[in-house]
């Protein structure tokens, strides 16, 4: 039989499969090849022995949480407590393109901001909007439940964002648990401890303790430069170009007229430093 991995408690691993759940073991032979099941995983397993047989090819995998085959990835994203966070928000869309994940900006916290906060930050939402990406808001429930369906979806973000309110909001019988913002601290308390992969208008959603490592240094430097989509909209002279250090770089001329948002080509520049 052909299930999907929803849950993972310690050797077990809850299978999903025709509306039912199935509480199954794996083969001895994973331990012994190192083979680790996670949840998202697609696999063959025998609902009789309740034995997991065989991890069907991976779509994309992340080792912390360890979660495999996401379609989209909700990226939560408070503009104040915590403040916007224009790096990290950069760094997960990065690992969200290179992993052939499409990112979805969702922010929070809109309700917080002056009317003088908000003038500086339209120009930036504008500005991730021009260069292909959906922006949108923890309050468009009803919005936010279309674009879940048939996707296995991901809620990622900032501690203290808001992500497990949004989905107690999008089904308020999932009653996860929510952290208050610590004010000494400036930003959340860690509360979603299991990765858990839930069912909702035919498709499906993970909760996460959020992406611990967002280190982007196994990636080479053309990888994570092609991360960044607007750069390609200016080609430059030299189709290797890092744009760094070259003379003729038509991205770092698009830069200095403002095309290209100043933020993000600096953290461009902090990235490709963490490269091996």
């Amino acid at each position: 039989m052909k299930g999907q991995i929803v849950k993972n408690s310690s050797d077990l691993y809850f299978i999903s499969f025709e509306d039912k759940i199935y509480p199954c073991k794996c083969r001895g032979i994973f331990r012994k090849e190192h083979i680790t099941p996670v949840v998202g995983d697609y696999v063959l397993f025998n609902k009789d022995k309740l034995l997991v047989e065989k991890i069907l090819d991976r779509k994309n995998y992340f080792e912390r949480p360890r979660v495999s085959n996401i379609d989209q990835a909700f990226l939560v994203t408070s503009l104040k407590e915590p403040d916007l966070s224009l790096n990290l928000l950069d760094k997960f869309l990065s690992l969200m393109e290179l992993n052939h994940v499409k990112p979805i900006i969702c922010l929070t916290k809109k309700d917080l901001v002056s009317d003088d906060e908000w003038i500086n930050f339209e120009g930036i939402i504008s500005y991730y909007e021009n260069i292909g990406y959906q922006v949108i808001y923890n309050t468009e429930i009803e919005r936010i439940k279309r674009l879940l369906s048939g996707k296995t979806s991901v809620f990622t973000g900032q501690t203290g964002v808001g992500k497990s309110s949004l989905l107690n909001r999008l089904n308020p019988n999932w009653n996860l648990e929510v952290g208050e913002i610590s004010k000494a601290l400036g930003r959340g308390k860690h509360t979603t401890r299991v990765v858990e992969l839930f069912s909702i208008n035919d498709g499906k959603v993970m909760d996460t303790p959020g992406f611990s490592s967002l280190e982007l240094r196994n990636y080479k430097k053309d990888e994570i430069r092609s991360s960044f989509l607007e750069f390609s909209l200016y080609p430059c002279v030299y189709k290797d170009c890092t744009h760094t250090n070259e003379v003729e770089c038509n991205v770092k001329k698009h830069v200095i007229s403002h095309d290209i948002l100043e933020s993000r080509y600096e953290n461009y520049l902090s990235f490709i430093k963490e490269e091996k």
